[in-house]
């Protein structure tokens, strides 16, 4: 197993972690699911801490694989059996989903996770046999990982108590965050700029994807139990607005020249990408509840918190999306249409107060982010950068 080269040509996804990917769509779809239900049953802070630990697990070994492979995929039996191993962790903790938001029994989600970290620390091992250049590295990973997956199984002795449970999710959370930091300090592994970027691309669609998954079976209920109403229409069709708003926000940049460009950004552009993840699950629940309430009041949630989790995942998303680019070409330009944007979103919510309900409140949303991505597109125009996939055009330019 030895590294693959820093500036490979024509290097993307390969079957095998598209399956990786398919998988993780079972995970989010059942997290967001508990996430909805859990707080149209008035459980706000409790489903949202759940599904903030069940989230962080899916992500954290998610994004762990995508790196590895961008620098290790050697695709020999051995590599695949090890996938297949961490796609069977993915599965168990997909199905203790349920458990960890109604009982907190992380038995479940927290075997699952070890499977599949520990299948990582096979892989580390042999890299570090393979690669001695960075030998040390892979090492501290191998290490780093089985040390925090045996503290992991020691926390399933703590009482079943948000407390507890929070508590101790913390702190491993952030051994888990520190190991590669740690691991790398000397020698950075040799990812790809081009393949990691299309890595995040494609887990960004799997999570837009979710969305449209949330609509469509939201519509099918709706219309079996009541057929179409105004309020239905209004918030289905918000929603696909939104959806492709959101998507046209996220493909503009040019991801992969910026990752080329600056191999300095791999710890932020790679970290701060959870809260984009994220954003977009929470804004799949939420919008789960907007075609709920459209039709039924019996839930323990009103519209405006409705529209409040609509807005607020969609201004998540759009301020780490301008934090990444500001970030990477060290310029705060674009800060008056964020604040803008923010006042917009705050106000998004009430729109459920003037007789339009849960369809007036994602419908505001979706005007606002319309407007933002309006503005954004003619400011990319003006730079040279025409619309999505520009980063596929700077690598085959390069290639020439």
């Amino acid at each position: 197993m030895r590294p693959r080269p820093v500036h490979e040509a024509g290097r993307t996804s390969t079957p095998l972690e598209l399956l990786f990917d398919l998988v993780f769509v079972v995970a989010i779809g059942a997290a967001v699911d508990e996430l909805a239900d859990g707080v149209g049953q008035g459980q706000f802070w409790r489903s949202l801490a759940s599904f903030a630990m069940v989230f962080f697990a899916i992500w954290w070994a998610w994004m762990n694989f995508s790196w590895f492979a961008s620098a290790y995929d050697v695709d020999d039996g051995p590599y695949r059996l090890a996938v297949m191993t961490q796609i069977a962790g993915v599965l168990i903790i997909a199905a203790g989903v349920t458990r960890a938001f109604e009982d907190l029994d992380w038995t479940a989600g927290t075997l699952g996770y070890v499977v599949m970290r520990a299948s990582a620390v096979a892989q580390w091992i042999r890299a570090g046999r393979g690669d001695r250049e960075r030998r040390t590295t892979a090492r501290r990973y191998a290490i780093g990982i089985a040390t925090v997956q045996a503290l992991w199984l020691a926390r399933l002795a703590l009482p079943r108590d948000l407390v507890w449970t929070g508590l101790s999710f913390a702190l491993l959370a952030g051994l888990e965050l520190a190991v590669p930091a740690w691991a790398e300090d000397r020698k950075q592994t040799a990812w790809q700029p081009h393949h990691v970027a299309e890595r995040y691309s494609l887990f960004t669609l799997i999570l837009l994807g979710e969305l449209v998954a949330v609509a469509v079976a939201g519509v099918q209920v709706e219309l079996d139990s009541t057929g179409l109403t105004p309020g239905l229409a209004g918030v289905s069709g918000a929603s696909l607005v939104l959806l492709f708003a959101l998507w046209w926000l996220y493909f503009l940049s040019p991801m992969a020249e910026r990752l080329a460009a600056r191999r300095d950004l791999a710890f932020p552009w790679g970290y701060g990408h959870v809260a984009i993840f994220a954003a977009l699950a929470v804004l799949a629940a939420g919008l789960e509840l907007a075609l709920k309430i459209s039709h039924r009041n019996h839930l323990h949630v009103g519209e405006v918190a409705v529209g409040c989790l609509v807005a607020l995942p969609v201004l998540a998303f759009i301020a780490c999306l301008w934090a990444l680019r500001a970030w990477a070409e060290r310029s705060l330009d674009g800060w008056p249409s964020l604040l803008a944007t923010a006042v917009g979103l705050a106000g998004a919510p009430w729109l459920a107060l003037t007789g339009l309900g849960a369809a007036g409140a994602v419908g505001g949303t979706a005007a606002v982010a319309v407007a933002l991505t309006v503005a954004v597109v003619r400011a990319a125009a003006r730079q040279g950068i025409t619309g999505p996939g520009q980063e596929d055009m700077v690598e085959s330019s390069d290639q020439q």
